[in-house]
């Protein structure tokens, strides 16, 4: 069932300097900018990339859902893609893998921007892939994700089945959680910290983030100025749906130089934990 599953389905906290929140978006290709991204490289190009030592492959899992109304349902892996982008970049010997764009969720009726997997067929791909990279000529396999919830364990339970059998070959596989986890906790503390309203999903942390990446392509920005949903719940309880808007929280106040607070974070939190993985086994042979 699983090989049948895997075939069909595939803290910068410190203010910008001189930043304008008006700015053209982020994610597009600079002059002479080196290519890291697997699907825009040739064949020829990934085996030079090997053979040079960019032996460290980039799996970002982003995800297909709503996000309010001001926001694209494909956010999740438009940043995602910005981001490995970025990580694979500063860490210099690593390629970002293709993004998926599915993960676990649930499609609605009511809130009609939600395509999802199951946990189980997440856990398939999240194999399969990883294994076709080592097959590739990659030596280190990092698993990332764009998305929260129940999610972590997916990405935990394959990194950990992976790397316990393919270690002893000197190939490790590695979940890298703080590019989402650890970055959205201190983003979020820090908010609170400057009087800013509590925001979950579709609130100001995502909509900030997309208008640093994309702008008026990514972001409705008219719709910004009403951007308000339902209360975000305590720890462990569900939100109560008032508004019931897609927003669990406050997008009001967001604008790109908040975003770009978060962007900056999550890649310097990842690219960090990586090479703390990376040094450890190199460290081992």
């Amino acid at each position: 069932m699983r090989g049948l599953i895997a075939i069909a389905l595939v803290l910068l906290l410190a203010p910008a300097a001189g930043w304008a929140k008006d700015s053209k978006p982020a994610v597009a290709r600079t002059p002479n900018e080196p290519i890291v991204e697997f699907e825009m490289m040739t064949w020829p190009e990934v085996k030079a990339a090997l053979a040079q030592g960019k032996t460290t492959a980039l799996f970002y899992t982003g995800g297909t859902e709503q996000r309010g109304p001001q926001n694209v349902n494909g956010g999740h892996t438009l940043m995602g893609k910005a981001i490995v982008k970025s990580v694979a970049q500063k860490l210099g010997s690593a390629i970002a893998m293709p993004v998926l764009p599915y993960t676990p969720n649930n499609a609605s009726a009511g809130l009609t921007g939600t395509i999802g997997l199951t946990p189980d067929i997440l856990a398939a791909i999240l194999e399969r892939v990883s294994e076709q990279a080592i097959v590739t000529g990659f030596g280190n396999i990092i698993l990332m994700g764009d998305h929260g919830g129940g999610q972590p364990s997916v990405y935990q339970d394959v990194a950990k089945k992976l790397n316990e059998k393919y270690a002893a070959q000197g190939i490790h596989v590695f979940y890298c959680d703080d590019v989402y986890q650890k970055a959205q906790k201190d983003f979020d503390e820090w908010l609170t910290s400057e009087g800013y309203p509590p925001s979950l999903h579709g609130g100001l942390p995502d909509t900030a983030e997309m208008l640093y990446l994309g702008g008026d392509e990514w972001v409705r920005k008219d719709l910004v100025p009403t951007a308000l949903g339902d209360t975000p719940p305590p720890p462990g309880a569900s939100a109560s749906l008032r508004i019931n808007n897609g927003i669990v929280g406050d997008a009001r106040r967001a604008n790109a130089e908040l975003g770009k607070k978060l962007f900056d974070l999550r890649v310097d939190y990842a690219v960090k934990q990586i090479r703390g993985f990376v040094n450890t086994t190199q460290g081992a042979h």
